[in-house]
């Protein structure tokens, strides 16, 4: 149990990490678009922007198990929820048959 959770949560870390790096990497092009920067400058930020995406993006397909352990703790739970709803319904019941008599 403990290793699906840090699957899990190093999953969503790198998936977070993939998408930050996009987001700093279209504000930059953007604000190169607009501005001028030197490629001296432009060009090595790229460089390690880029790298930082595909860093996280190997990071979140090694762990992407983390993924498929998240859909299957997710139906865990319905089903464990579920079953609760069902067992305090028939102890609601009893509970009624008892105040009747």
């Amino acid at each position: 149990m403990r290793s699906e959770l840090e699957l899990k949560k190093r999953y969503n870390r790198s998936k977070h990490h993939a998408w930050a790096g996009l987001g700093f990497l279209s504000v930059f092009l953007a604000i190169t678009r607009f501005f001028s920067v030197s490629n001296l400058v432009s060009i090595p930020v790229t460089l390690i922007l880029s790298s930082y995406i595909v860093i996280s993006l190997i990071f979140t397909y090694r762990y992407r198990e983390g993924l498929l352990l998240q859909e299957d703790v997710t139906l865990a739970e319905k089903e464990k929820l579920k079953l609760e709803k069902k067992r305090l319904k028939s102890e609601l019941k009893t509970k009624k048959k008892e105040n009747k008599n």
